[in-house]
């Protein structure tokens, strides 16, 4: 399979909007309500794959059948699957294409099979050899869509489809195959993998008044790839600062729960690390102070090394307890007093605590 293009996607329902105002332009119209087409071609023959092993080649030993009243002319059958799957062996009649990701959709890969085969009604009709997809070495949880019809289903706008590599495979009649109840079918492939949720703390180390940097990371060492649909909910990365210190500037992507900080872990794709940056201010020493990040939110039945779901964030004073300097704290009250004893007596001293910077 050629590797995924980098390119900027137009969005799915801005060209739909497009579309339609080219159709008003031009004067054509839609079809009508009553206007169908002569057959409705339904899938069978495939269901879900659970436990299926990484880097393993699965057949698709599809059927096909015309439930509509007249006969068929040609048939089309398009595969689509999620990115732990790849199509490696795609006959000649067919042309794949990747498409990234866009409006709550995975980036994913698709097939589209041509078959120049009349197709009376109810006769079913399978693949003269299955079709075939390979589970790649990160797939875990992952989705299958296989879909029928009796027209040409298109292709992506923005990314041109590459023709099949192998022989053309055809349509041959399958008395007693298995007929499909929909024009389009979701499989489940399930493969027997594990993903590594880690996160990582830090070791700050500053005097008292000093403003320091803390980075937490997230990443998911895989090896499998964790997809999230919209419905799912994502992992949570909780961080809880060493005490005598306060967040002068939070990382944008995470959000404040009491004296926490809350931060979305998507985890997706395996090997890619999210970092967490915090601009914090040491206000004065506690000794034996610690944060830490832990991962939380959701179950991770996935995860079998849950060891490093967790980590600390030490801190580390050097110097005087009390600290010095432009990053200190308001001049002391003691401080204060004297001073306006200089100045004269009835001179009234207002003492200020210094505001927390805004984040910039």
């Amino acid at each position: 399979m050629p590797r995924p293009p980098h390119r900027c996607r137009v969005s799915r329902t801005a060209v739909a909007a497009l579309g339609a105002a080219g159709l008003i332009a031009l004067g054509a119209a839609p079809p009508a309500i009553g206007d169908e087409p002569p057959g409705r071609v339904f899938v069978g023959g495939v269901g879900p794959l659970e436990d299926v092993k990484p880097e393993s080649v699965l057949e698709l030993p599809v059927t096909v059948v015309n439930k509509g009243a007249s006969t068929v002319d040609e048939v089309w059958i398009k595969f689509t699957t999620t990115r732990g799957l790849d199509m490696t062996e795609v006959p000649a009649n067919c042309r794949t294409q990747f498409v990234g990701a866009y409006d709550e959709m995975p980036e994913r890969w698709i097939a589209v099979c041509r078959f120049r085969r009349t197709l009376k009604p109810g006769v079913v009709h399978t693949l003269e050899r299955p079709f075939t997809v390979k589970t790649r070495a990160h797939a875990f949880d992952d989705e299958m869509w296989v879909s029928a019809s009796n027209f040409d289903p298109g292709s992506d706008e923005n990314n041109p489809p590459s023709p099949g590599n192998e022989p053309a495979v055809g349509l041959v009649e399958a008395p007693g195959g298995a007929e499909g109840t929909a024009e389009e079918v979701k499989l489940p492939v399930r493969a027997a993998n594990t993903a590594d949720y880690e996160v990582t703390g830090g070791a700050l180390r500053g005097n008292v008044g000093d403003t320091v940097t803390m980075k937490g990371t997230f990443t998911n060492n895989g090896p499998a790839w964790v997809y999230h649909r919209p419905e799912t909910k994502p992992a949570l990365v909780r961080i809880t600062f060493p005490a005598g210190t306060s967040v002068v500037r939070p990382d944008p992507s995470c959000r404040a729960e009491g004296e926490m900080y809350i931060c979305g872990a998507l985890g997706e794709k395996e090997h890619v690390q999210d970092t967490f940056a915090f601009k914090l201010r040491i206000d004065k020493k506690v000794p034996g102070a610690k944060g830490s990040l832990v991962l939380t939110g959701v179950p991770l039945p996935f995860d079998t090394h849950r060891a490093n779901n967790a980590a600390p964030i030490s801190l580390e004073i050097t110097g005087s307890d009390t600290g010095a300097g432009p990053s200190s704290a308001a001049l002391p009250i003691a401080g204060a007093a004297a001073a306006g004893a200089v100045v004269g007596a009835g001179a009234v001293l207002a003492v200020h605590r210094r505001r927390t910077r805004s984040p910039s």
